[in-house]
């Protein structure tokens, strides 16, 4: 095993066991200040801000509870993460905070069983993040007049990481020019992201056939601990 690897893999062991409850205390979701108000929930949380990998789990609400369904590595921003309501765009870093996921895209086909609505990437999709641009942090097919191309993705030139993806709600509804633009979770690149969360690539598959629109999932991002514990969101 390739000594990088080996570390990665230890260092999501220890959060793991870092993050696990005391015995007889709540899961994650229940400690947390808010989970979005829907039967289904994605945590993505790292070790500190400083962090580049951490972990990400996903739960169902089941009763009066939640119940664990699934994890996977993840990985952060080259950068690390930081408060999403005070970011700046171009830092690479990740926002914390407690966010919804309007809908799903990619590259490749939709996986199995996918319920959100999946747009898929074509040779003219772009995600503007023109500041000056009326389609400030938006998907722009083609891409919109007033959004110059060196300020905005082309997504189709990203095949790995936009197989699949899931769009998250920071900074979306009413967008604040210079807090940043496409924040996704996806499939994973060769190392941190810009500000995305990313997983490997059967992790995001599994999320999309698992995740229910119907049930409003919602994506926490934060740290084990601190002033930006995802137990805060």
């Amino acid at each position: 095993m390739r000594p990088a690897l080996l570390a990665g893999l230890l260092a999501v062991s220890a959060l793991a066991v870092a993050a696990a409850p005391a015995e007889g205390s709540p899961p994650l979701p229940e400690r947390m200040a808010d989970t979005g108000g829907g039967r289904q929930l994605i945590t993505a949380v790292a070790p500190g801000t400083g962090s580049t990998t951490g972990l990400v789990e996903w739960w169902d609400r089941s009763g009066d509870g939640w119940v664990h369904t699934g994890s996977a590595p993840a990985r952060f921003g080259a950068q690390g993460l930081t408060e999403g309501t005070t970011r700046e765009q171009g830092t690479n870093t990740t926002p914390t905070g407690l966010y919804d996921l309007p809908y799903a895209f990619g590259i490749a086909a939709a996986p199995p069983g996918t319920a959100y609505t999946y747009r898929r990437v074509h040779e003219d999709s772009w995600w503007c993040q023109d500041n000056d641009s009326g389609a400030y942090n938006r998907w722009s097919e083609p891409r919109a007049a007033d959004c110059r191309a060196a300020e905005a993705e082309h997504l189709i030139t990203y095949p790995e990481q936009y197989a699949h993806a899931l769009v998250v709600g920071f900074n979306y509804d009413r967008p604040v020019r210079g807090r940043g633009a496409g924040i996704f979770l996806h499939v994973n690149g060769e190392g941190a992201t810009a500000g995305c969360v990313s997983v490997p690539v059967d992790a995001m598959r599994a999320l999309l056939a698992w995740a229910d629109p119907a049930a409003h999932p919602h994506l926490a991002i934060g740290t084990a601990g601190g002033g930006t514990a995802v137990t805060r969101y």
